[in-house]
């Protein structure tokens, strides 16, 4: 089961720090992160790689984003 983490509406860098908390939490398996901008979804992206997180996926749902990174 994966880790969601729900940052809709918060403005960055705030989605980022929040992605990074939960990576730094969960270590590793996967984690969603919910934002609602392209600024959100790109650096929290972005982050994750720097991270040493893979970005399996990326889900465009209506004015939202669903990313879904993962480490082994």
């Amino acid at each position: 089961m994966s880790t969601i983490i729900d940052a809709r509406g918060f403005s960055c860098p705030q989605p980022v720090l929040m992605a990074l908390e939960g990576i730094r939490k969960t270590g590793r398996g996967e984690i969603v992160v919910l934002v609602d901008t392209v600024t959100s979804k790109e650096n929290v992206t972005r982050a994750a790689i720097s991270a040493g997180w893979t970005v399996k996926d990326v889900k465009n749902e209506g004015p939202e984003f669903r990313i879904s990174i993962a480490r082994e």
